[in-house]
């Protein structure tokens, strides 16, 4: 059996329900292509007595014709003409079957549940049936339900208001591989990259499993992104209309936003995503945002000092920026394709936004760095529209200290010249005459391969963060 890389914390949470004494209702989701089944699989092995997985557009007669055709070749006694009716007929014939199996546990797995319970199916009236009636007696009985539409699942499951409400007992929402994952995940693929090659993988395609399982051994990162980008056949030149669509239903609202958010590399507010996206505003847009934030392709923040009412959008997923940047309607293809687009104006100011997207995925590996992990924090962007001045990461400290972030990325040492300095002192100035803090304010720097000493630097700059420090945030 394959190996697990990283999931630390999932891997506890799925030995503590084999472990357990009592039934278990677990929920599994996450974006599209993470390694959800994957996971589910390597660690509950041959425990899983009943797997199935829906089928993407099919009607009610199709998903329970998969579901009998998974119970025919574990049960060879059941008969062609035993099809179930229904789904609460399909229950039972599965309880029948569970109850023959002489095992310490079984795993009942349902593989994207959302695509099972096709309109007037009734099929979740028959799972929670299934769970109230017979498993939830069962400490033999581990449920598993996983889903990539992530709003989907937390609406219908997890805060169900029917007959599951609070029946789920573990929930597990995997998020894209960390920077130390994907390094350990290429390590054990037979990939051997440095960590600024990871980096480049990285700010393109994320932390995501079955993007980086396509990267081959003995090739650079600019080779593999050539070839998986931008040759015909390439699986990033096809994704991305698979992506949304596979996952929301009335997907171009999704992708509108979206795409109006890559234009915008310091994030809209919701009245700005109103206006260059197209979507009205109204209870549907918050529908689209949720579910979009849900499933990880944006992230939400609220800037220093503001309500909830103030909130920022960002794009977050990696891929679907760089697709937009450099795939979407462009002609340049072939080898060679990505090199040619290093050091470019549009790469540069891609390079300086996915760089600033990953540091703030890897807050927990920032503040290790800064030595105060165990420091409570919160973090937040700053904008002061009258001066022009922005600062996209402050680390509010419980210690009476606000570490005022800049993020550089760049090829070498970062050199903080003259004009450098006074743009920083110019943003230390406004933040602190603008918000009237109390608290000190410290200039840190975040680059990849940290900073050179310099005149300018020197009593200047309190902590510097680099691209080696957010590969540490979680051990392997």
């Amino acid at each position: 059996m394959e190996a697990i890389v990283g999931r630390k914390d999932e891997q506890v949470i799925l030995n503590q329900l084999l472990d357990s004494k009592k039934p278990e209702f677990l929920a599994v989701y996450g974006r599209r292509r993470i390694g959800k089944t994957f996971l589910i699989r390597q660690a509950f092995g041959n425990r899983i007595a009943f797997q199935m997985t829906g089928i993407a557009k099919a009607n009610t007669s199709q998903q329970l014709t998969n579901f009998f055709s998974v119970i025919r070749e574990l049960d060879k006694e059941f008969e062609q003409g035993d099809l179930p009716k229904n789904w609460f007929e399909g229950f039972g014939i599965l309880k029948n079957y569970l109850q023959k199996l002489n095992a310490p546990k079984k795993v009942v797995f349902f593989d994207e549940l959302p695509w099972i319970d096709t309109p007037r199916s009734n099929f979740l009236s028959a799972l929670e049936h299934f769970w109230n009636s017979w498993a939830s007696d069962r400490p033999d009985i581990i449920l598993v339900v996983c889903g990539s539409a992530a709003s989907w699942m937390i609406n219908k499951v997890i805060n169900n208001r029917g007959g599951l409400y609070n029946r789920v007992t573990q929930r597990i929402l995997l998020l894209p591989f960390t920077l130390r994952e994907t390094e350990s995940f290429l390590r054990a693929n037979k990939v051997t990259l440095d960590r600024y090659q990871i980096l480049q993988l990285y700010m393109a395609v994320g932390g995501v499993p079955f993007y980086l399982n396509e990267i081959r051994q003995g090739m650079s990162a600019f080779q593999e992104m050539d070839r998986l980008a931008f040759s015909p056949n390439g699986l990033l030149a096809t994704e991305y209309d698979n992506l949304y669509r596979s996952l929301f239903n009335h997907a171009d609202r999704h992708i509108a936003i979206v795409e109006a958010l890559a234009g915008k590399p310091q994030g809209l507010s919701r009245e700005n995503i109103v206006r260059f996206s197209g979507v009205q505003d109204g209870g549907s847009l918050t529908t689209v945002l949720r579910e979009l934030e849900e499933s990880g392709f944006i992230s939400k923040s609220y800037p220093f000092g503001k309500k909830i009412k103030d909130s920022i959008y960002r794009l977050s997923d990696q891929y679907s920026l760089f697709y937009l940047k450099f795939i979407k309607d462009q002609h340049r293809t072939g080898t060679g394709s990505w090199l040619s687009r290093i050091d470019s104006p549009t790469w540069r100011a891609w390079s300086g936004y996915a760089y600033e997207n990953i540091c703030l995925q890897h807050i927990s590996a920032i503040k290790k760095a800064l030595g105060i992990s165990g420091v409570y924090t919160e973090e937040s962007s700053w904008i002061d529209k009258e001066r022009s001045v922005q600062i996209d990461l402050l680390i509010d400290r419980r210690d009476h200290v606000i570490n005022l972030c800049e993020v550089k990325f760049t090829q070498q040492p970062f050199v903080l010249n003259k004009p450098h300095k006074e743009e920083l002192e110019k943003k230390l100035f406004a933040f602190k005459e603008e918000t009237q803090t109390r608290k000190s304010v410290f200039p840190t720097l975040i680059t990849t391969f940290g900073l050179k000493d310099g005149v300018h630097s020197l009593g200047f700059i309190q902590s510097v963060v680099t691209m080696d420090d957010l590969f540490d945030n979680v051990l392997i």
